[in-house]
């Protein structure tokens, strides 16, 4: 695991430089005017080409390495290039999106979809539990449902990391700690296979995290986005599936706020007679930014509202850890993690309206 996180972690840091060095020129398109734009400048978005080197080569390495003996006791074996071959679609769906900024959102739904079909059709995953007994006695019954709920995960959770990809480190380090979560609770239960290709996930992010924080020299765009939602997607599914003591809960507390951030953001536009796929500013990054974090003050534009970018992101790194301490203590219980999972939905909703009401507490503004 230590090999290979090393691989992704140089393969990604030396391609995300290469990137800031050389392919710039495309952010030109990317226009002034976007309401989710808070910085100056053209910065590159292809930090998801980077990423996806990063992660590929570290999975094809550990499927050799196991074709020639597998000493580490990983068996990284076919279905690892199974996984690979169902991130493709988002990946490159997410990364011409960010190179030319004419994909709609039906067509990068679609790509989704597409990585979501390919896992269940060749990689077998499916949903044969959800902690809810009397859900659970139907499933049998309705295989569709399990697979259903397959898709609509590969589909909307990189998305959903494509909505908190606001500012500096916030979507890149909530993807960092939630492979590095994923992969504990993997080791926990002896899934080494599993845990092997999380961390190796969670390196890739670090080596692209080295450019994006705090200098925000490159950004993930959505191809970074939608690859750590299909890997986390993938694995999350398939650890619930292969080990029967982790509750199907435990995914669904650590992802709780990506998740919830989409389903209240569709909610208020909705209810505003807005078209879900409209992007706008009023997410729960874009509040914290606009009225907690506190003003910069420098002579130099670009460089104040660099500062001020990220000083954002922490304040939903602790948010994150909120959900994610809590389920790694309880990954296999699953009433302690339902109970969080609506404690956190909320608190979400009760600090949201704190912040767009004004009656944010002093100390938080300091």
């Amino acid at each position: 695991m230590i090999w290979l996180s090393l691989v992704a972690f140089v393969v990604a840091a030396l391609a995300a430089g290469f990137i800031v060095r050389w392919v710039r020129s495309h952010a030109a398109v990317y226009g002034n005017g976007m309401p989710q734009r808070f910085h100056h400048g053209d910065v590159p978005r292809l930090g998801g080409v980077a990423i996806l080197l990063g992660v590929s080569s570290a999975w094809i390495l550990g499927g050799v390495q196991t074709w020639l003996g597998d000493y580490a006791s990983v068996r990284l074996d076919t279905w690892v290039y199974v996984w690979i071959l169902a991130l493709l679609p988002s990946a490159i769906g997410g990364i011409a999106e960010d190179l030319t900024q004419r994909l709609t959102v039906r067509y990068r739904l679609g790509l989704t979809a597409a990585s979501g079909v390919l896992a269940l059709l060749l990689g077998g995953l499916n949903v044969t539990r959800t902690g809810l007994p009397w859900l659970d006695s139907w499933l049998p019954m309705l295989p569709w449902l399990g697979a259903a709920v397959v898709v609509l995960a590969v589909a909307g959770l990189p998305h959903a990391f494509n909505i908190i990809d606001g500012y500096n480190g916030l979507a890149g380090m909530v993807a960092l700690i939630v492979c590095l979560a994923l992969a504990h609770v993997a080791l926990q239960v002896g899934d080494r296979a599993l845990a092997a290709l999380l961390v190796s996930t969670a390196a890739a992010t670090g080596g692209f995290l080295l450019w994006n924080y705090p200098r925000g020299m490159l950004f993930a765009g959505d191809g970074g986005a939608y690859i750590w939602g299909v890997v986390i997607a993938l694995a999350s599914v398939s650890l619930v599936q292969r080990n029967v003591g982790v509750s199907p809960w435990f995914p669904l507390l650590l992802l709780i706020y990506p998740v919830w951030e989409t389903v209240f953001s569709i909610y208020r536009k909705l209810v505003r007679g807005v078209s879900p796929g409209v992007a706008d500013a009023l997410h729960f990054h874009q509040l914290i930014y606009r009225r907690i974090v506190r003003s910069v003050f420098h002579d130099d534009e670009s460089r104040r509202m660099l500062m001020r970018n990220n000083r954002t992101s922490p304040y939903l790194w602790g948010f994150t850890l909120l959900t994610v301490v809590p389920a790694l203590l309880f990954w296999n219980n699953t009433p302690v993690l339902m109970f969080f999972c609506f404690l956190f939905v909320v608190s979400y909703v009760a600090a949201y309206m704190a912040i767009v009401r004004f009656k944010v507490p002093a100390w938080l503004r300091h």
